[in-house]
């Protein structure tokens, strides 16, 4: 369910033990995480697990997405950035730092162990005011990123990290990265355009990237 813009369908999860989304519930019982083996088992339905990209597929797929969102906020108006699509809680220019935000996220759990929710909950400083300086931090990120890509090893990538919804494998974490910010690529580029703008790329490739399948 869309729990922004929406007290009613978050109090639900809460009731049923689930702090953040992702989520499924159903008759009470409930899976927490991007755990689609555990939604399963929950609604009773057979689960084949698709082919996973490889980490540095992966890796190079995730900066093309930064790359993107970073071109893209920095060509926004203010009054775009600004702007809140309805039933949201994020404006653009707070969407556009959280596409950054999740993907130093990865870094940053990978090297601590732990990934707790409060990161993903963070609003965009005050500093970072326009397109431009939400792009340079945007740039700033995908260094840090390229760095700790360059320097993992591929047993890196099958440690277990304590994400705030349930333990995930590195790969497994990357993956979800990677979608998540395709995810809200996707979503700053069709608001732009419905805001009579024209983004200055095209989407990247997301084949292979388990998004979902609507828009929000």
């Amino acid at each position: 369910m869309n729990v922004e813009g929406n007290p009613a369908g978050l109090e639900e999860l809460h009731a049923a033990g689930v702090p953040l989304v992702p989520a499924v519930v159903w008759n009470g019982r409930a899976a927490h995480g991007w755990n689609p083996p555990a939604y399963a088992e929950l609604l009773g339905i057979e689960y084949r697990p698709p082919v996973k990209l490889s980490p540095r597929e992966l890796a190079a797929r995730l900066d093309r997405i930064l790359d993107r969102t970073g071109r893209l906020v920095s060509s926004l108006p203010a009054s775009a950035l600004a702007h809140k699509p309805a039933n949201r809680d994020r404006d653009l220019r707070n969407l556009g730092f959280h596409v950054f935000r999740l993907s130093l996220a990865f870094a940053d759990g990978m090297d601590m162990g732990e990934y707790p929710e409060g990161w993903l909950q963070e609003k965009a400083p005050a500093d970072l005011v326009d397109g431009p300086s939400i792009a340079r931090y945007g740039a700033l990120v995908r260094g840090r990123l390229s760095g700790w890509f360059e320097g993992a090893g591929e047993s890196e990538f099958t440690r277990t990290i304590a994400v705030y919804y349930g333990p995930q494998s590195g790969h497994d974490l990357l993956e979800r990265t990677t979608w998540h910010a395709a995810q809200h690529l996707r979503q700053l580029h069709v608001v732009t355009e419905s805001l009579g703008l024209h983004p200055p790329d095209p989407l990247p490739d997301f084949t292979g990237l388990p998004l979902p399948a609507s828009l929000w």
